[in-house]
């Protein structure tokens, strides 16, 4: 495992496969896709900045990097993608063996190109950060007041030079003029009603001093006279009192709601609104929609459900069967909403806080093809959106670092074609050579945008080999080796562009003796997140799937192919340590909230595939198998197996699942605690115990976004549910003998212990 990780903090990437299978063929028997998870921009230990433009490749455009063959007499390099020989310009004159650039030393596969001009640039020259809030006013007046407070500190640490504008909507939608300060002035739109960009521009008055420009309105260089838009996005420090006075001063949307109805909230229209705004003001900046939604959208193009409170919101058992009619209409308008702000370059964030679903699974195209963040909760005074609000524009060593404006392309080695991407980002088209017949995911394309980005973005990259057999043997051992370059072009947050290039080399095997070899490069907690991600990408796309069948039909025929077992004998069959944790991420992935979607809502499951989409491997292995650590008065904090079986009364549980934390007091702890032992200077150690947990918690949370909920929770109580629900239940209501931990689920879902049972049975036939 350690060496996966050595690579991970080297080049940002995990790959299932680290030693590849060579041929189609092969690697269609692998079962797990070639494929790399890779972050763009994750903060890499030894990073070089170089202050010059990097040297491409006239054919492929691929850029210069440690893989190149280089003849120094000559001043030529060959790229190991295309083979093209290039020659060096002047300014790299001098180079020798002992006077190499710094894209050329081996140890460099991950580098990053900042351009000249822009290096020292003062903040004041640097382009600013738009945010556009866009707030719903159909809540009851305890939320508005949490939510009031929560944007008021958000505000006050936005960065000095931010751009900022304020859309507030309930039956109708308010864009606020805060470039008018002398009283509130704000322009009314109808909810019912969309309007294109050219109407809005008209009603909002841009052309009442001269005359309407033709040809496309884009910003104070194109038609537009900067003092215009400057009555819609101020810079932070001009509008703060205006901004301040409207959040004070709003009410709860004044339109009567009938005791039989939903209130009416046109989310769609403010939405587009708020895109049409900022694309007409500042197109190709890093712009903001930052949503914040208290409940169902009932009105306008993008409504979820009708304002008839007896007619329930969709669940998944309606969308099944086709039964919510105003589904496939909302994500129709949501996918145009997402290209607009694609085109725009724009990301749009989501805070859905409700009791209630308010419609993230439709928006889910738009938020995830923009980058965007996605926060849900129950209520805006809960902590998990309170927290998560404030970590996004915190400074210091936990801050996102949310960058703007990417451009991500793939080159690789001819043999190897791209299927796709699934992770937050949106197709370029940029259709060529490389791109497979197959597509999974944002595909067809080697180029993609990704408007919004931040560390800890990663995307799930999809590859297919397509070459064939070779029958002869010598062709293997000259070049066996497949390359792999990825190009991300983007506006750093301190807001300089940049370019980051990796470009990585991984051995191929093909042939008889191939297996050992590949599954000494096998990742498997690479694969598990990329089985999750394929597995919830394909339940939301193909009708009649089968998810449990096909992650079973999966692991039974990988454990077949490389299991060591003599045929038709269970007890013979062993695997490799480099695989022997891949069944049981399996079996808990099978369990998972991804597959299993029975009691969440359609906004739940979005919510949590969306996280999972964007999420590096090792905090998407934990959204698939959570960890659980014990603390007890025996021994220190120390990892327990995820069973039933790691339940005792004198211990301490702490669960993580990365959406929620659970710490779970054995009966014996829960009753000292009552009795208030750990107040008493005698028990000290106690009150040591009960606080270990907490302080783990709080540095795991503390670097976690979104921030996950806590819950604190005794044996035998009812929140110890949201512990059970994640334990293996090898001790059911049904089971023979007694209990080890005095603790039993009540389920019929099968433990490990018979799923691997029957694994061995059908892998050995």
């Amino acid at each position: 495992m350690a060496e996966f990780l050595e690579l991970e903090s080297q080049d940002g990437v995990r790959m299932p496969w680290n030693v590849i299978p060579g041929t189609k063929q092969e690697s269609s028997n692998c079962v797990v896709p070639v494929s790399a998870i890779y972050s763009p921009i994750r903060p890499l230990p030894n990073i070089t900045l170089l202050p010059y433009s990097p040297l491409r490749c006239r054919t492929c455009r691929s850029v210069l990097n440690p893989f190149a063959i280089v003849d120094f007499a000559a001043k030529i390099w060959i790229c190991p993608f295309c083979f093209q020989r290039n020659h060096f310009p002047p300014n790299y004159a001098s180079i020798s063996d002992d006077n190499l650039p710094a894209e050329l030393f081996p140890h460099y596969t991950t580098i990053e190109y900042a351009q000249d001009s822009q290096i020292d640039q003062s903040p004041l020259q640097q382009p600013p950060l738009v945010f556009m809030f866009v707030i719903d006013s159909c809540l009851i007046e305890e939320e508005m007041g949490f939510l009031k407070s929560s944007l008021s500190q958000a505000f006050d640490l936005l960065p000095d030079n931010s751009l900022v504008g304020l859309i507030t909507f309930g039956t109708l939608v308010h864009v606020h003029e805060l470039g008018f300060a002398q009283i509130p002035k704000t322009y009314v739109f109808r909810g019912n009603k969309d309007i294109s960009k050219d109407q809005l521009l008209e009603h909002m008055s841009f052309f009442a001093k001269k005359p309407k420009p033709a040809g496309v309105i884009a910003g104070a260089r194109d038609g537009l006279s900067a003092e215009s838009i400057s009555r819609f996005l101020l810079p932070k420090a001009e509008c703060e009192f205006a901004f301040n006075s409207i959040l004070e001063e709003l009410q709860k949307d004044p339109w009567g709601v009938p005791t039989d109805q939903r209130a009416t909230r046109c989310t769609s229209t403010a939405l587009s609104i708020a895109a049409s705004l900022l694309g007409a003001c500042v197109p190709g900046s890093g712009a903001r929609i930052m949503a914040f939604i208290g409940g169902p959208s009932t009105e306008g193009s993008g409504a979820i459900v009708s304002k008839n409170l007896s007619e329930p919101i969709r669940s998944h058992k309606d969308l099944d069967k086709d039964s919510a009619p105003l589904y496939h209409k909302a994500v129709k308008f949501y996918e145009g909403l997402s290209k607009q702000l694609v085109h725009q370059g724009h990301v749009l964030d989501l805070f859905a806080c409700a009791l209630d679903q308010v419609g993230v699974a439709e928006l889910k195209i738009a938020v995830e093809r923009t980058g965007g963040l996605v926060v849900l909760a129950e209520s805006f005074g809960h902590p998990v959106f309170k927290d998560s609000l404030r970590r996004i524009f915190q400074a210091g060593d936990y801050d996102l670092g949310l960058s703007s404006n990417g451009i991500f392309e793939i080159n690789c080695s001819k043999d190897i074609k791209v299927q796709g991407i699934i992770g937050p980002c949106a197709s370029l088209e940029k259709k060529g050579p490389l791109c497979s017949d197959t597509v999974i995911g944002q595909g067809n394309t080697t180029a993609w945008k990704m408007c919004g980005l931040d560390k800890a973005t990663s995307l799930c990259l999809i590859f297919e080999v397509v070459k064939k057999e070779s029958p002869d043997a010598t062709i293997q051992s000259t070049s066996n080796q497949f390359y792999f370059q990825f190009l991300t072009y983007y506006q750093h947050y301190s807001g300089q562009m940049r370019l980051r290039v990796t470009t990585l080399s991984r051995r191929w095997v093909a042939g008889p003796g191939s297996i050992q070899d590949l599954v000494a490069g096998f990742d498997q907690e690479a694969a598990a997140v990329v089985m999750a991600r394929q597995v919830s990408f394909k339940m939301e796309t193909e009708a009649e799937f089968d998810p449990i069948r096909w992650l079973d039909k999966a692991l039974i025929h990988l454990c077949s192919r490389f299991g060591d077992f003599q045929k038709e004998s269970p007890s013979s069959f062993s695997l490799s340590p480099r695989l022997s944790i891949f069944p049981q991420f399996m079996f808990n992935l099978r369990r998972s909230q991804f597959v299993q979607v029975f009691n969440n809502s359609p906004d739940e499951t979005a919510y949590f595939r969306m996280i999972l989409n964007r999420e590096n491997v090792a905090n998407s292995v934990v959204m698939i198998q959570p960890s659980l650590i014990s603390f007890s008065f025996h021994s220190g904090p120390e990892p327990a197996l995820l069973d039933v079986a790691a339940i005792a009364a004198d211990r301490i549980l702490l669960l993580d699942s990365y959406f929620t934390m659970v710490i779970f007091h054995g009966a014996t702890i829960a009753q000292w605690r009552k009795a208030g032992y750990h107040n008493q200077p005698e028990h000290q150690a106690f009150a040591h115990l009960l606080q270990a947990p907490r302080d783990e918690a709080d540095s795991i949370i503390k670097e976690r976004f979104p921030v996950p909920r806590l819950v604190i929770c005794d044996q035998h109580g009812s929140q110890a549910r949201f512990l059970l629900a994640k334990l293996n239940p090898s001790a059911t209501y049904n089971s023979d003998g007694p209990l080890p931990g005095g603790d039993v689920i009540f389920t019929d879902d099968v433990s490990f212990e018979v799923f691997l049972d029957h694994l061995q049975r059908l892998a050995v036939q």
